[in-house]
């Protein structure tokens, strides 16, 4: 799978395909999951508050600095994204 980083973010990537973003939404460079080090992402994973859009996930850094395998619902996008500490990145999450 490929993902790309999503507009506006410094650190969110999304599926390239993913029918819920338009290609305005999604920057031109496709990463791959081993570029991302998604074969890091913990079994476990914590379930946290979902957020309204992508900019937001990128806030927490000032009141609630994500942890690796934090699982946030992004609303705007209707999409699980997971924190992947050696990247310092949210990613779409299957």
């Amino acid at each position: 799978m490929a993902y790309k980083k999503l507009a506006g973010t410094s650190a969110v990537f999304i599926d390239e395909n993913n029918p819920n973003s338009s290609a305005q939404e999604r920057d031109g460079l496709t990463w791959t999951a081993t570029e991302l080090h998604l074969q890091e992402i913990p079994d476990q994973l914590t379930r946290k508050e979902p957020m309204a859009n992508s900019l937001s996930l990128e806030g927490l850094e000032d009141y609630d600095p994500p942890h690796h395998g934090d699982l946030r619902l992004v609303q705007c996008i209707n999409a699980d994204f997971v924190y992947v500490a050696p990247t310092k990145a949210w990613v779409q999450y299957y």
